[in-house]
């Protein structure tokens, strides 16, 4: 080979090594670019994630556990309050103005937290602030104690904080994973859902975090209980007559005896005042509607009808209901009467608002 011809190949080796460089250096930048892109659309866009935890009102996802800390407790919380998107109260009719307060999830740079308003949407205020998913609370009969699910520890366990946000802490401990933590009427009492594998059961636990205890046994799940409101019952969604459906029974566990007999059945309901009906939301996935029955299983009317409303939770009276819907476009909270009328958006944010639970 001629010195002229290794050139010639040389030079073309160089050219083509030259071309591979520059063909890689562009793949390298497109799979940059689209992982940026995804991570920014994860962070702005919580829907896909939201959807997932809605998909099922038991929040069936069991997270691994992880070492907690030696005291496994929670720092008062000194957490400031945020100001949502300018917005003016709900238009509520004169002399029939809600009373008490309503708890609810707020998604906030990419978590779920919990958040407290007046019951005409006043007064919007954040009471938690964890890069975890902080969600499932409710209100005490006191009216200034919260309970909620936390995964801050690494699985969700119940905790418990003032209105404020403050006092903070932590009451099961390594028993399972827990969600839609209730006080009971008397205030001694936290009745929850509990998954400790391969399904969920209910299991009771005194207030200050002492005597846990597994209240009800079945093959499938029971989740989203809630306390009547003389303390003497429990209501709550279960899978073990098929599909899901609404249960009740006596506060020991004993009597149970199925409610409801209807197809897509959620998991949140609540008890009217009376302690006489249940309401419920049920129908397919993107089209849900919030039903009243009465606990015999008589009496079942709709109450809304598009929007895909979810979660309903009475007012301490019984003459107002608060829910989740889509209606507008993105997930608020709502309130309306008994009878399906009078309905006013009380949140207005470019972040989901939902899991609204009404207190004293």
């Amino acid at each position: 080979m001629s010195a002229a011809e290794e050139k010639t190949i040389q030079s073309r080796f160089a050219t083509i090594l030259g071309a591979g460089l520059i063909v890689w250096t562009c793949i390298v930048f497109i799979l940059l670019g689209i992982w940026l892109w995804k991570r920014a659309s994860q962070e702005s866009e919580p829907a896909d994630f939201y959807a997932a935890l809605t998909a099922s009102a038991d929040a069936t996802e069991t997270p691994q556990p992880i070492e907690e800390d030696a005291s496994g407790s929670i720092a008062p919380s000194g957490f400031p309050t945020f100001t949502p998107a300018p917005q003016t109260a709900a238009t509520l009719p004169p002399g029939s103005a809600p009373t008490g307060k309503i708890v609810f999830t707020c998604y906030i740079n990419g978590f779920d937290e919990i958040c407290l308003m007046d019951p005409d949407g006043g007064n919007q205020k954040r009471l938690t602030e964890d890069q975890a998913t902080d969600f499932y609370a409710s209100l005490g009969p006191d009216g200034r104690t919260v309970v909620f699910s936390s995964r801050r520890d690494g699985r969700f366990e119940v905790y418990s904080m003032n209105t404020d946000g403050g006092n903070q802490q932590r009451l099961t401990r390594d028993i399972g994973s827990a969600f839609a933590p209730v006080i009971s009427p008397d205030g001694n009492t936290i009745l929850f859902a509990n998954d400790i594998g391969p399904n969920q059961t209910l299991w009771l636990i005194d207030i200050d975090g002492l005597n846990p205890r597994q209240l009800t046994e079945s093959p499938y799940d029971d989740v989203d209980p809630t306390w009547s409101p003389d303390g003497s019952m429990i209501a709550f969604a279960s899978s073990r007559s098929g599909g899901r459906q609404l249960f009740v029974m006596n506060a020991d566990g004993t009597g149970v005896r199925q409610v409801t007999d209807s197809s897509d059945m959620g998991g949140r309901h609540s008890w009217s005042a009376d302690g006489l009906a249940l309401a419920f939301y049920a129908g397919p996935r993107g089209d849900h509607d919030i039903y009243i029955v009465n606990i015999d299983g008589t009496g079942l009317r709709q109450l809304t009808d598009g929007g895909d409303n979810l979660a309903p939770s009475f007012s301490p009276d019984g003459g107002w209901i608060t829910f989740t819907s889509y209606r507008d476009g993105n997930n608020e909270i709502y309130v309306m009467l008994p009878d399906g009328s009078q309905v006013a958006r009380l949140t207005n944010n470019t972040r989901p608002d939902w899991q609204s639970r009404w207190g004293p």
